[in-house]
């Protein structure tokens, strides 16, 4: 299904029945990536997934740079339209950006936000590797396939996964369909928009209840990031899942994520 807005054509998908939960992928991510491993727990709720401006089936109409504040935009837009406010919103990474922006935007449209891997400002190597990611993305450099493969992997899950030959190769697919073969500009443009995004400052005055999800084995966004969040914001909690990654919820350990928004919804 298409959502048009001026400068944007959002691709969406909805299923199941209840209250409404948004779901936010991480960045150069299509929103059908929370479709095999989260929805059939949630059938129960009416969720609504999407591409953001720079992947999958969304076409854009203006050039980027695309501001988390406008990823925002976008998600406002699909809540006011397709969906029926107040609802929960669950972001990874770049996800987690935007339900952040949205919670201190729109709070009237929110129940809660559900924050995975999430950051409220990037610093020191967190800055350091994804900028240094841009930079190279940027220069127009291509990886090859099965180095991006490998390269991922190392952020995308824990060391016990890489170090379990079947687990790695039941997951190996999936790092490979995410980042295998990239376009090097589309997922520069999305990355910027994470390493510019700032709401720290913002963060004492939210009124949305924000729940970090943090994982123990996390490399790309590590847990005291997602801390810092839930120490800030008035209204919050934060749950610690131990020997996850980055990227865990996708086909390591989903059961015990799911189960953990599970219980944040069930409380909110």
């Amino acid at each position: 299904m298409l959502l048009s807005r001026d400068d944007v054509e959002l691709y969406y998908d909805q299923s199941g029945g209840g209250p409404d939960i948004v779901w936010l992928a991480g960045g150069d991510m299509c929103g059908s990536s929370w479709h095999p491993y989260q929805l059939p727990d949630f059938q129960d709720y009416r969720n609504t997934t999407y591409d953001a401006r720079g992947v999958g089936r969304t076409a854009a109409h203006s050039s980027p740079p695309w501001t988390i504040s406008a990823h925002a935009e976008d998600c406002i837009s699909l809540i006011e339209q397709v969906c029926e406010p107040p609802v929960y919103l669950v972001g990874l990474s770049m996800g987690a950006c935007i339900a952040q922006e949205i919670s201190l935007t729109r709070p009237d449209l929110l129940r809660a936000s559900i924050l995975m891997g999430a950051c409220a400002r990037k610093s020191g190597f967190i800055d350091e590797w994804e900028s240094a990611e841009i930079a190279l993305r940027r220069s127009g450099a291509e990886l090859p396939t099965d180095f991006a493969i490998a390269h991922y992997a190392l952020l995308m899950y824990p060391a016990s996964v890489l170090g379990d030959d079947e687990m790695w190769g039941k997951l190996k697919p999936l790092v490979a369909q995410d980042y295998g073969r990239r376009d090097p500009q589309s997922l520069a443009d999305q990355w910027q928009a994470c390493v510019d995004y700032d709401s720290l400052d913002r963060l004492p005055s939210c009124e949305v209840p924000l729940h970090v999800i943090a994982f123990s084995e996390d490399t790309q966004t590590p847990p005291p990031r997602g801390k810092l969040i839930a120490d800030t914001a008035p209204v919050s909690s934060y749950h610690l899942l131990k020997g996850l990654g980055h990227c865990s919820l996708y086909g390591h350990k989903p059961d015990m994520v799911n189960q953990c928004i599970r219980s944040i919804l069930l409380k909110n």
